[in-house]
């Protein structure tokens, strides 16, 4: 029997910056158009927050009915481990998809209703990342998914719903999404890292398992440089204040050199934390930035 400590494992809560990250940059971008909506912001967090928790339980769910979760390196899985039934873990994804779309309606009902599609595009992504009879995480499409939905899709959409237009915000929020986005990637890239070896025997084809060991630590090195071009992208768009950002660098430059230094299995979970804080450092000190100027 899962315990409410197993529970908020298997809820993934060191993922959750991939989460808080984007809301604050698109508030940033929002506060230098001088439109902040502060309850707008506090809702498209909790829209990010729950989103992030139902793929996590979705993930977890649906590698573990598959046996994708046998033999596990990283953080507790509810299913793979046995503590919780699929069904129940179902239930809690898909009551975490409802407390996001609850508060993605309200978003939607006081900026556009289209907005109504996009969270839908949203909640679909989610479940169909490792759910469904074709799983596109399976087919080396996660970090594609990841880079629009949790990068350009999270922070544009959280400037719009307090500014309600592309205006002069478009483009800085556009590029913003870019540099969570990659970072985002980033995460995952990690994650799929550490995985290759289960994965390649349990048929998972993630994009790691395409480009194999050696490509894919170039291509996380890769990511990061692209988030350090895209804070530059926003600080010429905006301010150069929004280079306070570049603190993100304390934690992706260690985490980077662990990748193209072959480290292994266990010894990636750090490079996943430093990840992780670093797209959130990179959000706050560009929001911050943004906020100041």
């Amino acid at each position: 029997m899962a315990t409410p400590a197993h529970w908020l494992a298997g809820a993934r809560p060191r993922t959750l910056p991939a989460a808080v990250a984007p809301v604050l940059a698109g508030t940033g971008v929002a506060a230098y158009d001088d439109q902040l909506v502060a309850w707008k912001a506090l809702l498209a967090l909790v829209v990010s927050l729950a989103l992030q928790v139902g793929v996590n339980y979705a993930n977890d769910y649906s590698d573990g009915i598959r046996g994708t979760d046998d033999q596990r390196v990283g953080p507790l899985r509810l299913v793979g481990s046995g503590l919780a039934t699929p069904s129940a873990v179902k239930r809690a994804a898909f009551l975490a998809f409802g407390v996001a779309g609850a508060a993605g309606l309200v978003l939607a009902a006081t900026s556009a209703w289209w907005l109504v599609a996009v969270g839908a595009l949203c909640v679909l992504a989610a479940w169909y990342y490792t759910g469904g009879s074709k799983p596109y995480g399976y087919l080396g499409l996660g970090e594609v998914m990841v880079f629009v939905f949790f990068g350009l899709v999270a922070v544009v959409g959280t400037t719009f719903v307090q500014t309600k237009e592309w205006g002069d915000s478009g483009w800085p929020a556009l590029v913003a999404g870019a540099g969570v986005g990659a970072l985002a990637c980033a995460i995952l890239v990690a994650n799929n890292l550490r995985d290759i070896p289960t994965d390649t025997v349990s048929g998972k084809i993630t994009l790691a398992v395409r480009l194999g060991d050696r490509r894919t630590r170039a291509f996380y090195a890769v990511l990061v440089a692209l988030a350090l071009a895209a804070l530059v992208g926003v600080a010429v768009l905006t301010t150069p204040w929004a280079l306070l950002g570049l603190v993100f660098l304390a934690l992706a430059l260690p985490a980077t050199r662990a990748v193209l230094g072959g480290a292994l299995g266990p010894g990636l979970i750090p490079v996943l934390q430093q990840t992780g804080l670093a797209e959130l450092v990179w959000a706050l000190g560009c929001a911050v930035g943004l906020a100041v100027a």
